[in-house]
């Protein structure tokens, strides 16, 4: 049983218009129905975000539309590199300072992050080009350590790019907190019980979070079930919160606790475990994109492709490894985002298991072209406001180049990111197979692994694929043999 909301997109306008209007759904999952003012709440968000992205356009020192088709790209060196992002961005020359060799984040920083401080850990930060999302150029800030990812995310964006790119639709920011109830004498009377004070434990919660309410977002709705388990019946309270543009955990928490004494005097038990539930069922993006089939390779790259979504939507085993793709996309972009990767991987991993049978979290079909039509679902709590995506630097600066104003933008680029970077994988294993383009790609990593300094890294990793024998093995012989070339002449 569901509920289906529609907005009209004739009462907006402008880019990214159809993520948060024209697409806007609510189901529900699991039996929790969201409450009936929840699609307004919703419209009136994202118009607000949209007249937050025309000021910031207008006053944070972005002078001109993004454009993401930056030809030539690797042949520059990293800091030609930045400075072409902040261009292309439409930046002041030094907004991006924080992602380069002298930025980032200090230990001093550091130190009020975590505790224990005893250093800080870099890893790289690459851009993919070429994305269009909902009708907007994104540069894409993406944090990993697996050489072919950015390639080939950037690969696939080019393929969408011919049809429009990436269409979104987003469900909303809420999150759901759980109260569990244990030792109830009758667990169905108190579910009931719980239910009719639903407004008092609403207010309640609302009153540990004004600034959130304010803002037009709070706890909006409860659900109660009662579920039998090995250590006795127990009843679980959801909570209902929309968090805005945040991702929400500690607000989430903050009010669970604070109505978990109430709801245990009411169900005359004892409430024990009180926390958000990762499982973001109310918090799901879509991403739709058509790849083109030439330059896919043809129709038969297209009907195999298909056929290997359907081996990972039937099989477990391979749905592992398929949602791995697509989460070597996400989790790059979260992580640069100084969002929680955590958090939005097992959200994703109990999402493709929400039928009872883990399954791929995409599918691709044939349109009525011939082109390969590649669409993605996973739940994504993320946000802009609080912790390390306004705590890092680098976060900061990652944001600032994707140029997102709310959560629902920053979710719909990402998913549109994992749907490329599922896309890429799927193409190689059908055609080339995985480990050409990624060993190519993965010879500077082998050329440094063994031993080669900066200036050597370049013809060491040349060799080695001139040579079909990329490891760390033949990559010492080729060193030592350039080196005594270099010695002798």
């Amino acid at each position: 049983m569901g509920i289906l909301l529609r907005v009209s997109s004739e009462s907006t306008s402008g880019p990214g218009a159809s993520a948060c209007a024209d697409h806007l759904q609510i189901r529900s999952h699991d039996g929790l129905l969201p409450h009936r003012s929840m699609g307004r709440s919703l419209l009136s968000s994202c118009m607000t975000s949209r007249r937050r992205r025309r000021n910031a356009a207008r006053e944070g020192g972005r002078s001109m539309p993004i454009n993401s088709r930056i030809k030539g790209l690797r042949d520059h060196a990293p800091d030609e590199r930045l400075a072409l992002a902040a261009q292309s961005a439409g930046l002041a020359p030094d907004a991006l300072s924080a992602l380069g060799e002298e930025g980032g984040l200090g230990i001093a920083q550091a130190d009020h992050m975590i505790e224990n401080v005893i250093g800080t850990f870099r890893l790289p930060v690459g851009m993919a080009t070429n994305f269009t999302i909902d009708g907007r150029d994104r540069l894409i800030p993406m944090v990993t350590e697996e050489p072919s990812v950015v390639a080939a995310a950037s690969n696939a964006a080019r393929m969408a790019r011919e049809h429009g790119g990436f269409t979104t639709s987003y469900t909303g920011d809420v999150m759901i907190a759980q109260i569990q109830v244990v030792d109830a004498t009758d667990p169905h009377s108190s579910r009931f019980a719980l239910l009719e004070a639903r407004d008092e434990l609403l207010a309640l919660a609302n009153e540990q979070d004004p600034t959130l309410v304010s803002l037009g977002g709070g706890a909006f709705d409860v659900s109660v079930r009662v579920v039998p388990t090995r250590a006795g019946t127990q009843i679980i309270v959801h909570l209902h919160v929309d968090v805005r543009d945040a991702m929400g955990a500690n607000a989430v928490n903050t009010m669970a606790e604070a109505i978990a004494p109430r709801i245990a005097q009411i169900a005359g038990a004892r409430s024990l475990l009180r926390i958000l539930s990762n499982k973001a069922a109310l918090r799901l993006t879509r991403a739709r994109g058509v790849f083109d089939a030439e330059l896919l390779g043809g129709t038969g790259v297209v009907d195999d492709i298909v056929a290997a979504s359907a081996f990972a939507e039937a099989d477990s085993y391979r749905a592992a490894t398929h949602n791995k793709g697509i989460m070597n996309g996400i989790t790059a972009v979260v992580l640069a985002t100084g969002n929680d990767t955590r958090a939005v991987e097992a959200g994703c991993h109990s999402h493709a298991a929400r039928s009872g049978q883990y399954s791929a979290l995409s599918q691709f079909e044939k349109g009525a072209d011939s082109n390969l039509v590649g669409t993605l679902e996973v739940p994504l709590a993320v946000g802009l406001v609080g912790g390390a995506t306004r705590a890092h630097p680098s976060a900061r600066a990652a944001v600032q180049l994707l140029g997102v104003e709310t959560a629902c933008e920053l979710a719909s680029v990402i998913a549109a990111v994992g749907l490329a970077q599922n896309l890429a994988a799927c193409r190689a294993l059908v055609a080339e197979g995985i480990q050409r383009g990624h060993m190519t790609l993965h010879a500077r990593t082998v050329a440094a692994s063994a031993g080669a300094a900066t200036d050597e890294i370049g013809a060491v990793a040349a060799r080695i694929v001139a040579d079909e024998n990329i490891r760390v093995e033949h990559a010492r012989g080729v060193l030592a043999e350039l080196r005594a070339a270099e010695a002798q002449a």
